[in-house]
């Protein structure tokens, strides 16, 4: 699963050798006619009794731009185009706290224009027949995030210290679970589907990346994650549950510490995925980013051993499923070229197949992230428009087809 300068230069012809291979290649799923939930079985996702084994994409903006009415055929472009290259899952944020265009104002005022923009996320995705991954808040500041919670809570007059106590404030846990139990209870206005009812959602995440300075080991993170876990499930036992974690180890299993890249930021990979109401795992990967200052070889060769180690990991220790849930390649990295992209993505896309086809636990990967035509003010160099990007478009498919390919009767 490595990845040398060999591997990626042969990714994307391996890949289309092993859809040749195949006699038969499956469409991309339907779930329009009889709707179920995406579930568990074993360490492998399940869907109408057989294996789910997908390829998706990332656009967090999603409720943001859809809470403008006009602004909607963007959405619309996107799954549209999506569901065209075959992907079939897409994960997008169900929080903007106290930010211009916030869905959360203050704690447990809404606006409803926005969640309506939201509302529409969910019916455009059962329109294409695509299954979301809907989070619920971020660790950075974007969109509100964790600092709005504690500053909600400063504004009045809580005594709190920094932004780490949010995980274990008793008030802000309450602002935390108060947006959970709303967001999981909407009915939807277009489709008059209560959310915790909606197989079109296939997964809630707790947060997107979260990050622990004041406790580097991830027990204060971990014991955040069993209570909020709980409390989620405790509402919602229809649907999946996953964290939002970038991968980080802890001090659960000191020797996989080598894997990071070079320091830890308050998770415990082990630790955290093993709470039983946690269903499935998931990383993301950024060496362009985490190993900044090293050159594009030793990046690759990180890439290969963190999706390695986790996926054994998955495999071995935890039993449960994997998801690659982040990972592209900026336009702001030196040389970069978009034929470099393709390669690269034909890489991580031929070690997400070679996983899947040999009964590893890696049920797919998200790339971040997709837009549409004339959406500049949210490019981050890492953005990819389907229809500007013809050859991209095209790795994309043939994985989306070679996973499909890949589902069997369980």
């Amino acid at each position: 699963m490595g990845f040398t300068s060999n591997c990626i230069h042969v990714a994307i012809l391996v890949l289309s050798l092993a859809l040749v291979s195949r006699a038969r290649v499956l469409d991309p799923v339907d779930h329009s006619s009889t709707p179920e939930f995406v579930r568990i079985q074993g360490s492998q996702f399940v869907l109408r009794r057989s294996t789910f084994l997908f390829n998706g994409f990332n656009a967090y903006w999603m409720m943001t731009v859809a809470s403008d009415p006009s602004k909607r055929h963007q959405v619309t472009e996107v799954f549209r185009d999506a569901s065209a290259a075959g992907m079939s899952v897409c994960r997008t944020w169900a929080f903007a706290d106290g930010s211009s265009n916030a869905l959360q104002l203050s704690p447990g005022t809404y606006d409803e224009r926005v969640f309506q923009g939201l509302d529409f996320v969910v019916s455009e995705a059962r329109r294409f027949n695509i299954f979301l991954i809907l989070s619920f808040v971020n660790n950075y500041k974007d969109y509100g995030g964790r600092p709005q919670y504690v500053q909600w809570a400063r504004n009045a007059g809580v005594q709190v210290n920094n932004d780490d106590d949010f995980y274990t404030h008793p008030v802000v846990k309450g602002y935390y679970r108060n947006h959970v139990q709303r967001v999981i209870t909407r009915i939807n206005t277009i489709t008059r589907v209560a959310y915790k009812d909606e197989p079109t959602i296939m997964a809630w995440e707790l947060m997107n990346e979260p990050r622990c300075e004041a406790d580097y080991s991830g027990r204060t993170v971990n014991g955040w994650v069993q209570e909020m876990a709980s409390f989620v499930k405790s509402i919602d036992n229809k649907h999946l549950l996953e964290i939002g974690m970038e991968g980080f180890y802890g001090d659960t299993m000191p020797e996989k510490k080598q894997f990071n890249p070079g320091y830890q930021v308050g998770t415990d990979f082990i630790s955290n995925h093993l709470i039983k109401e946690i269903d499935f795992a998931t990383i993301h990967a950024y060496p362009d980013i985490w190993l900044a200052k090293q050159n594009e070889e030793a990046q690759n060769a990180f890439m290969g051993r963190w999706m390695e180690s986790h996926s054994t990991d998955a495999q071995t220790i935890l039993k449960k499923p994997l998801v690659i849930a982040e990972f592209g390649k900026s336009s702001k990295d030196p040389g970069f070229t978009s034929s470099a992209r393709d390669l690269y993505m034909g890489a991580v896309y031929s070690s997400i197949y070679k996983s899947a086809r040999n009964g590893g636990t890696l049920g797919g990967g998200l790339v971040w992230q997709v837009l549409a035509q004339g959406m500049q003010p949210y490019g981050d160099g890492y953005e990819i428009v389907l229809a500007d990007n013809p050859t991209t478009a095209a790795v994309i498919s043939r994985q989306s087809h070679a996973m499909a390919a890949l589902s069997h009767q369980v």
